[in-house]
């Protein structure tokens, strides 16, 4: 694929992602505690791994296989984002403690498609258009992003532990999270994977690249504000000075 068809893909991407945001403000993905049996239902584990496993396999098929000439930059850029989705494909899945919990496979087929795009997207450009020479590393936006990358990804998979260890082996109801970033924010775990990926659109500092940003917004942000709202509708003492994202801001 040349570089101007590419790049005519990702703002035709982009446009995507600003149609879906408002829509998603008004639409609950049925999904986790907002889950409704919609259609084919398919185990939570196994719905995570399925969904998820593109956007891992795809970037490091096309960035191996891609023609650019590989730097010490681009292999720290593959190795980041590779963590990420080493945990999220398999590491997270197999500790969630939600047996007898399914989702609607028309979520996870929606998912997969997003997956996708942001696999091929990411790993393409990087893989064949991408030019960074070690000089970059000593950039303002690879020190500012990756310190961004790193930050969100430690309160991502922390407040993801904590969820998961203040649920015993057989419970399935909810609880009101405390410690860490839940003294602040609704859904620290949304909050860690926004500041994240921001961090990622900063440090490789390209439209590609950038476009995933947008999109972790455009999906994550409504879904945060989903968990929120469920929050102070399920328990009154719901903590009211505690925001749905953003620490004091949202």
């Amino acid at each position: 694929m040349d570089i101007s068809l590419f790049y005519t893909l990702v703002w035709i991407w982009i446009a995507v992602a600003v149609v879906v945001f408002p829509a998603a403000l008004f639409v609950t993905a049925p999904y986790g505690r907002h889950s409704k049996n919609i259609g084919v239902m398919i185990p939570n584990r196994i719905a995570w791994i399925l969904m998820e496993s593109p956007s891992l396999f795809l970037f490091m098929y096309f960035f191996i296989t891609g023609s650019a000439e590989k730097t010490i930059v681009h292999w720290i850029f593959f190795a980041l984002f590779s963590m990420h989705y080493i945990n999220r494909t398999y590491i997270w899945p197999l500790k969630i403690r939600s047996k007898g919990k399914k989702m609607p496979l028309l979520i996870v087929l929606s998912a997969f498609g997003f997956n996708l795009m942001n696999g091929f997207i990411n790993g393409y450009f990087l893989g064949n258009f991408a030019i960074y020479d070690i000089n970059w590393m000593w950039s303002i936006p690879f020190i500012v992003g990756i310190s961004l990358f790193i930050f969100g990804f430690v309160i991502n998979v922390r407040s993801d532990n904590r969820l998961i260890s203040m649920r015993k082996d057989g419970e399935t109801g909810y609880k009101i999270p405390v410690g860490g970033f839940f003294e602040y924010v609704s859904s620290p775990n949304i909050f860690g994977e926004i500041v994240e990926w921001l961090g990622w659109g900063i440090m490789t500092w390209s439209l590609p690249t950038l476009s995933f940003s947008i999109w972790t917004v455009a999906n994550l942000l409504p879904r945060a504000l989903d968990h929120h709202k469920w929050y102070k509708a399920n328990f009154e003492e719901y903590p009211k000075e505690r925001k749905a994202v953003f620490p004091r801001i949202l």
